[in-house]
């Protein structure tokens, strides 16, 4: 025998040891991947090329990783599941222990080059390596994991009480429909396969569905196949009530206080200005949870800053109030401005009785009259009958002297009668003067002391004024604001 002979009964020898200890599973790996890489994996599993490879393709949803507003980015953690029919990969169970199916690595045989059209995500590689499973008739399964970013359009209006619809699209990036075509593997009206489904905390799925299109492209003239799933949530608004919507309330009813304090508080202005600081904080804090290039505003900011509105509005009716309250008497209430605030006002709002005591009120015309008959009145002056008062001097005299009682110490020193009562009638005039000043001051007094107390009453009912009209805004714009969220339209993926 010669040194080939010997070298070929060697390596057969070799062969036989090797495969004695190798299972019937292994031998067959080896023998279809040997085939499959010496036939190549470039290109379709096809006898011919104008045939069409049917790929049945799958997501179940596991978990809803995060759904960022700000970038307007769905992160979802999914098992993506394919199934095909690859010619090369069949062989006769018989053969080999009645093995039917077998597990290979994924990288060693071909795979369809499915792609995420809208993907949002930095990283190179998506999905985990995972065994494709193989059967004896060529059928291949594969279900790697993955972690898709996709780009979703995120509509804020309604946060936090927003529905928003995310749709992720997968189709072959290089075959057209003719070589590649796509097909559901599970039931393609229900979306998205949920039997593993971990709900999330924060975003409630109120519908998953799918769609299988086929579009042309402006670059390619051939048809291309794509599978597009949908997935409509709704945000969970517990954490949100108690951040912003349950702050925004209170504040909104401690404005309401700002009309309840009495005009001479200097807290009236302070509050008014910590309440519009603590809306800008709120509005801050919105203005972190939503996209900064949004095309509209979140209905709930919009209630914020209508909110910051009419609280610079009534703190500048807080103002006029205030100069109302403190006007003094330097004018009167107009006449028409009195009849509409005391008159009407004061009566709708059962403030009339409370301002003031109807048994001593006094017309400002009454007043006004009071004041102007003290001022013009002539205090006519006293009229003494001197004669009278001679006559009973003398009479006086008269009989003093007749009893011996009468004494005269001499003409320098006594006092002429009339020069007497020149004296007391100038006195009288004088205490007349005296009281008839006091009096109209103090009918000076009372009437700007009325003249006061009416702007008083006055600014006292415009302040409930103001407070009745911003509870009426108040109620209007938030049940307007929240109710337009309620029946809010699920929007729709074009």
């Amino acid at each position: 025998m010669t040194w080939k002979g010997w070298w070929i009964h060697f390596m057969l020898a070799t062969f036989l040891i090797g495969t004695a200890e190798m299972s019937d599973e292994k031998i067959l790996i080896q023998t279809l991947l040997d085939n499959y890489k010496a036939r190549g994996k470039m290109g379709r599993p096809v006898k011919q090329q104008n045939e069409t490879l049917t790929i049945n393709y799958g997501l179940s949803l596991i978990q809803i990783l995060d759904l960022d507003e700000r970038n307007q980015i769905l992160s979802t953690n999914v098992w993506a599941s394919y199934s095909w029919t690859d010619m090369y990969l069949a062989w006769n169970s018989t053969s080999y222990d009645n093995i039917t199916t077998i597990r290979v690595p994924s990288e060693d045989i071909w795979t369809p080059d499915i792609k995420l059209y809208n993907y949002a995500d930095t990283r190179l590689e998506e999905k985990r390596e995972a065994l494709a499973v193989l059967t004896n008739d060529g059928s291949v399964i594969w279900m790697p994991q993955a972690v898709f970013k996709s780009s979703c359009s995120i509509d804020i209006r309604h946060f936090p009480f927003d529905i928003q619809s995310c749709h992720l699209k997968f189709g072959s990036w290089t075959y057209d429909g003719s070589k590649l075509d796509l097909q559901f593997l599970y039931n393609g009206k229900d979306g998205f396969e949920m039997t593993n489904y971990i709900r999330s905390n924060e975003w409630e799925i109120l519908n998953s569905s799918a769609q299988r299109n086929v579009l042309y492209y402006p670059c390619c003239p051939e048809p291309y196949v794509d599978l597009t799933f949908r997935l409509q949530m709704k945000r969970k608004v517990a954490f949100y009530s108690y951040i912003l919507i349950l702050p925004c309330v209170l504040l909104s009813s401690l404005t309401l206080v700002l009309f309840w304090l009495p005009p001479e508080s200097p807290a009236k202005m302070q509050l008014g200005m910590n309440i519009f600081v603590a809306f800008f904080v709120l509005l801050l804090l919105l203005a972190e949870s939503t996209p900064p290039a949004a095309s509209s505003i979140p209905l709930i900011g919009a209630y914020y800053c209508l909110n910051m509105i009419l609280i610079t509005l009534s703190t500048l009716l807080s103002v006029v109030v205030v100069n109302l309250y403190f006007r003094g008497s330097r004018t009167a209430v107009p006449v028409i401005f009195r009849k509409v605030m005391v008159d009407f006002f004061a009566r709708v709002f059962c403030m009339r009785n409370q301002l003031f005591d109807l048994r001593q009120e006094r017309e400002p015309s009454q007043v006004q009259s009071y004041v102007k008959n003290n001022k013009e009145k002539k205090h006519s002056e006293f009229k003494y009958d001197r004669v009278g008062c001679f006559e009973m001097q003398a009479e006086e005299t008269w009989r003093n002297r007749a009893n011996g009682t009468y004494h005269n110490p001499g003409a320098d020193n006594e006092t002429p009668v009339p020069t007497t009562f020149a004296i007391l009638e100038a006195e009288v005039k004088e205490i007349r003067r005296h009281l008839r000043l006091m009096t109209d001051k103090q009918a000076d007094r009372e009437y700007k002391q009325y003249l006061a107390r009416e702007w008083q009453i006055v600014a006292l009912v415009l302040d409930r004024l103001f407070f009745f009209v911003y509870l009426l805004a108040i109620f209007a714009s938030a049940f307007t604001i929240f109710e337009t969220t309620m029946v809010q339209t699920p929007p729709h993926d074009p």
